[in-house]
């Protein structure tokens, strides 16, 4: 893969991986926030899709979402995250940070609550 065009406006992506469908988020050039950009089927493309997304939106680091392992079926998920997380930095020559999702979906359905109240 070739490296980013400093040039250009760079950004970080992050990634929902799921056994069939990925999460695609990207953040905008200023690093202040992010957003949903595409979702893609888990098949033996995504990775070539995610090779493309990365090239195309000067993407120089990854956010890979790490399940909770609370549950078998998610500790599995976990472990595929994992060896996900090593396929990309060797073949995609870029940094992957992943992200413990333990209480993700607690904390948001919390600040949904308390803008409502507010």
């Amino acid at each position: 893969m070739t490296s980013p065009d400093k040039s250009r406006e760079f950004r970080y992506m992050g990634i929902d991986y799921g056994s069939k469908r990925i999460g695609i988020a990207l953040c905008d050039p200023l690093l202040t926030f992010a957003y949903s950009y595409k979702t893609l089927v888990n098949d033996k493309s995504f990775l070539n899709e995610i090779k493309i997304i990365i090239e195309e939106k000067n993407v120089i680091k990854v956010i890979l979402g790490l399940p909770s392992e609370s549950y078998h079926a998610s500790k599995m998920l976990a472990e595929e995250v994992r060896k996900l997380k090593n396929e990309f930095e060797r073949k995609l020559s870029l940094e992957v940070i992943l992200w413990d999702e333990e209480f993700t979906s607690v904390l948001a359905e919390q600040q949904v609550l308390d803008s409502v109240k507010s």
